[in-house]
């Protein structure tokens, strides 16, 4: 039986592409930059710096043709007879002076633009550093914030939220899809920002070059812009496919993972492989969808370049013929056209980066915005501490997505100290009662009341924090077996946790491990064997001192000898304490102060045993055909006349 869950939930279908469309969510992951100013200034500082040393290279390389195209003129005009050189000089209107300064204009470019090339070099690389380091490191800062956020709010969200969603799907939200969005925060954003930078600051300075030349590349940009917008938009709805695909191949991985022995013990191996590479052809299948898409970009990106070349050849040359270009010039030009054209390459990746991230960013929100069923009100108070008086009051409860009611009008009072053994056929309504004490759920009409006070008008941790659960599905952590004890108390003394194990029968054994309490119980306590891991969760529920205690079948998993100690245990602690009890044995059954019978979401009968047996048809034929046959072990606590009474 189980307390979290409700039998056959319905997955919600998490893992399918979201009809929303914006980048809205992706603008909300961006603003986590703000938390983080002075590092991002730090970033966008270096990059314009490192963007202005890049942009200082064509000026250089300019002045060095021009000087070197001088010096060779220099050079012709020497090799000329004297007349004659006298003649070409004064034509072009040069003096001798004039002359000399052409003569020794190469070597005096060379050094100079040499010269600043290597200063000009040295800054960018320093600048590109800076901007690089410091864009990881706010990328991370913003990711880390990203999942902890994402995991703290899985934390809250109610138990119908996880019932409805795989815990695989949840998973590749807080990995895969958040580092898609740090991938675009750390790079495609800052590579955006320098590529209209670069575009911005290339076309002002080839407006003020030659505003004629640049007027005939100017056509292509708007046509790539275009062409890259369209190939964004339809990629998106692709990555969003492709991330669904990759949600359902993690949710098949640690499904299987999970439940690695029952696959193995019922030789599935082949079955579990074929369904996994299902998985993974259909994951497969949705990112070569995207990739074939995306392959458009690069040879489009050529293309619009080469013709971009192609004008300024064409043109670049006529003006040159014309004499109102120089080769300089011209070189600054081709070169600074290189400088608009790598904006537009790196906006395609950008689009490609931002359809991804935006479709991740989505998924991330679609969890950060869920609302939870069960919170506090704003209404909320602490519980204060508890004598244990639990009442339904004509509860009604159906889990969502409708259907019939699991509990139909359920009323009762367990007063404190009581002892009360849930009975009835599976789906009668056991699991769904003990889950609304804790408010894992609210019921849908009707109070579910603890010393008066309903318990959605307290806090959370004030009502959970005095219950005690112990699960018949045992789960521990990976760590020490102290730490699983103190689980609910990490403040909890070395001698408080001893005295709990003793009290569950556990510190025998403990004991006998070579690391005692620090013994560590491995993956899911793979180390202990069931009975062991079943009296750490008994000690882990008393050492809460708890006022309200729910067993789901809490003994199940131990020998009839270690159930006996179990029993007597928790007899002693028990006293004073509520306490709801489903179990299968008839020695948890028999001796409580209540039972009550469940029936399609009906108490059909309450009482004691012995009077059950009179009046309950449905209890005697439970009896009878389930719990006769226990050997029923006696507990401490029970009468001298209940051995009698039970068999």
């Amino acid at each position: 039986m189980r307390l979290f869950r409700r039998p056959n939930p319905p997955l919600a279908n998490v893992g399918e592409p979201t009809s929303r469309r914006t980048l809205q969510p992706l603008a909300r992951a961006i603003r986590y930059l703000g938390r983080y100013r002075r590092e991002t200034a730090l970033a966008y500082g270096a990059l314009i710096l490192a963007t202005g040393a890049q942009l200082m290279v064509p000026q250089l390389i300019k002045g060095l043709i021009d000087s070197l195209t001088q010096g060779l003129v220099a050079l012709q005009l020497q090799a000329l007879p004297a007349q004659a050189q006298a003649a070409a000089v004064t034509q072009m209107g040069l003096d001798p002076l004039a002359l000399a300064q052409m003569q020794t204009a190469p070597t005096r470019g060379l050094l100079v633009a040499g010269g600043l090339m290597l200063v000009f070099a040295l800054v960018r690389g320093l600048f590109s550093f800076s901007q690089a380091y410091m864009a990881e490191r706010v990328s991370h800062s913003v990711s880390f914030d990203l999942r902890n956020e994402l995991f703290a709010k899985i934390q809250r969200l109610s138990f119908s939220y996880h019932d409805r969603n795989h815990t695989g799907q949840l998973m590749i939200r807080a990995t895969d899809d958040v580092e898609k969005v740090r991938l675009f925060v750390g790079q495609g954003l800052l590579m955006a920002v320098q590529a209209l930078l670069l575009l911005t600051a290339t076309l002002l300075i080839l407006s003020t070059t030659n505003l004629r030349l640049m007027l005939m590349i100017l056509p292509i940009l708007p046509i790539a812009m275009l062409l890259f917008m369209v190939i964004g938009a339809v990629a998106r709805p692709i990555f969003e496919a492709a991330q669904a695909r990759l949600s359902t191949l993690n949710a098949v991985l640690q499904e299987n993972l999970a439940g690695i022995k029952v696959v193995k013990a019922f030789h599935r191996e082949a079955e579990q492989i074929a369904r996994f590479d299902h998985a993974a052809d259909r994951f497969l299948a949705e990112v070569l969808r995207a990739m074939r898409l995306m392959t458009l970009v690069m040879p489009t990106l050529f293309l619009l370049a080469n013709l971009g070349q192609a004008l300024i050849l064409y043109f670049g040359g006529r003006q040159i013929i014309e004499g109102t270009l120089t080769l300089g010039e011209w070189q600054e030009f081709s070169l600074y056209l290189v400088f608009v054209f790598i904006p537009v390459g790196q906006l395609g990746f950008i689009i490609t980066q931002m359809a991804q991230a935006s479709a991740s960013a989505d998924r991330v929100y679609q969890i950060l915005d869920a609302s939870s069923e069960v919170a506090d009100s704003p209404q909320a108070r602490p519980l204060p501490p508890v004598e244990g008086r639990v009442t339904f009051e004509a509860v009604t409860f159906r889990y969502a997505g409708g259907g019939p009611p699991v509990l139909d009008e359920v009323s009762f009072v367990a007063e404190p100290g009581e002892r009360v053994a849930l009975l009835g056929m599976t789906g009668s309504g056991k699991s769904s009662i003990i889950n609304l004490i804790p408010r894992f759920y609210d019921p849908t009409h009707g109070r579910v009341l603890i010393d008066g006070h309903d318990v959605r008008q307290v806090t959370l941790d004030s009502l959970r924090s005095q219950i005690g659960i112990v699960l018949q599905e045992t789960t521990l952590f990976t760590g020490t077996i102290r730490d699983n004890i103190a689980f609910g108390r990490t403040e909890a003394r070395l001698d408080q946790v001893i005295e709990a194990a003793q009290a569950a029968a556990a510190h025998e054994f403990i004991s006998q491990f070579a690391d005692g309490y620090a013994t560590h119980v491995g993956e899911r306590g793979a180390t202990l064997s069931g009975g062991q891991k079943q009296r750490i969760a008994i000690a882990r529920a008393l050492l809460l001192d708890p006022r309200i205690l729910i067993l789901d079948d809490a003994t199940s998993s131990v020998d009839l000898q270690t159930e006996v100690e179990i029993q007597h245990a928790l007899d002693r602690l028990m006293q004073g304490r509520t306490s709801f009890v489903i179990a299968q044995r008839m020695s948890t059954v028999v001796q409580a102060d209540r039972i009550l019978v469940l029936d399609q979401g009906k108490i059909v009968a309450h009482g004691r045993h012995a009077d059950l047996l009179e009046t309950s048809e449905l209890y005697a034929d439970i009896y009878t055909s389930q719990l006769a046959e226990d050997p029923a072990p006696t507990p401490a606590w029970a009468p001298a006349s209940a051995g009698q009474e039970g068999s």
